[in-house]
């Protein structure tokens, strides 16, 4: 349905470049980078306690239209199981459009992600993290932070992602398998039949601002891998971004600083970047940043980091999407 190749030649060639920056400057940047990920991933362990046998890796630092092309492998390999192959003579035509226009979303997206921790791109199992250097350097200069500050917290951030997939050892196949569901759900035409879109109306109207258009598409089985989706998704942005304010100023002095700055500039940008942001779904992502990293610090605070931990145990562990906005129920339901 979708065709990648095109896609990740259709966004790096539309992608806009990075900031001028001198190339000593340049390659210090991406030195950095390299080199913090190792350094930030040991404090990440040290505070989490996950991870603890495993070895310490360098991350991939990577231009905007490397992180397209690495995007688009990673979106193939886990969506390929799920999406038909588009057949007759007219599949080749429909895989490209498709392609084209994820070439564009991918496009827009890179210019605005820092780093990104992929279970499901490199080789193997072990996934792969990129940091996208001109991205990097643009925010820390936007928001005039100190430069070393900035990386090494991105850094603990992607890292901690890192954590997530390799120290819990089901999550990987737990993700990829839920986003099968989904995918197959959708492709295969579950949704329910008009009139009972019609007979969902009211509970939409009810929800309000709770409920968009995508879930009230969706089939109840489909709406209920959604939200087994959406629950873990949110705890992971959560609780990453928890743990790279955590980590504390002693490893990142001007951390209260950048926490300020940065949260300033996710809601920043004009009118016509704030509708595209909507429409991809960005401002949904940083709403999901701040849920997941308040039920993070309540358990935390709750129970401590080793009771947190009861998370990654199994699925049937995992907080539910109601949990997410409750953290007190799910304490009760893991520790009484």
């Amino acid at each position: 349905m979708v065709d990648w190749a095109l896609a990740a030649q259709t966004g790096a060639l539309l992608v806009r470049g990075g900031p001028q920056v001198p190339r000593e400057e340049a390659e210090t940047a991406v030195t950095d980078l390299r080199e913090l990920t190792v350094v930030a991933e040991g404090h990440v362990r040290e505070l989490t306690n996950l991870g603890l046998d495993l070895p310490l890796l360098p991350g991939e630092v990577v231009d905007r239209p490397g992180w397209v092309r690495s995007a688009a492998a990673g979106l193939d390999a886990l969506t390929g199981r799920a999406l038909p192959r588009q057949g007759g003579p007219l599949g080749p035509l429909l895989a490209g459009g498709a392609g084209v226009q994820t070439g564009l979303v991918l496009a827009f997206l890179a210019s605005r992600v820092l780093g990104q921790y992929d279970p499901f791109g490199g080789e193997g199992k072990e996934g792969q993290l990129l940091l996208v250097a001109p991205n990097v350097v643009a925010a820390e200069q936007a928001m005039d932070v100190p430069g070393r500050d900035f990386r090494l917290w991105v850094c603990l951030h992607e890292c901690t992602h890192r954590l997530q997939f390799t120290a819990v050892r089901w999550l990987r196949d737990y993700f990829a398998d839920e986003v099968e569901r989904l995918v197959s759900g959708l492709a295969g035409g579950g949704t329910d039949s008009l009139a009972d879109l019609f007979g969902r109306l009211p509970e939409a109207i009810k929800q309000g601002p709770k409920l968009n258009l995508a879930e009230l598409l969706q089939s109840p089985k489909e709406r209920a891998v959604f939200d087994r989706l959406l629950a873990l998704s949110t705890l992971l942005e959560g609780h990453a971004d928890y743990v790279m304010d955590a980590v504390g100023p002693q490893v990142v002095p001007s951390v209260d600083t950048i926490r300020a700055r940065f949260t300033a500039r996710r809601k920043g940008g004009g009118v016509f970047d704030r509708l595209l942001r909507a429409l991809l779904g960005v401002d949904a992502k940083i709403r999901q940043y701040e849920e997941g990293a308040k039920f993070t610090k309540h358990v935390v605070d709750a129970v401590g980091m080793d009771g947190f931990n009861a998370v990654w145990r199994s699925p049937n562990t995992l907080p539910s999407r109601a949990e997410i906005s409750d953290p007190a129920a799910w304490v009760r339901r893991l520790h009484g």
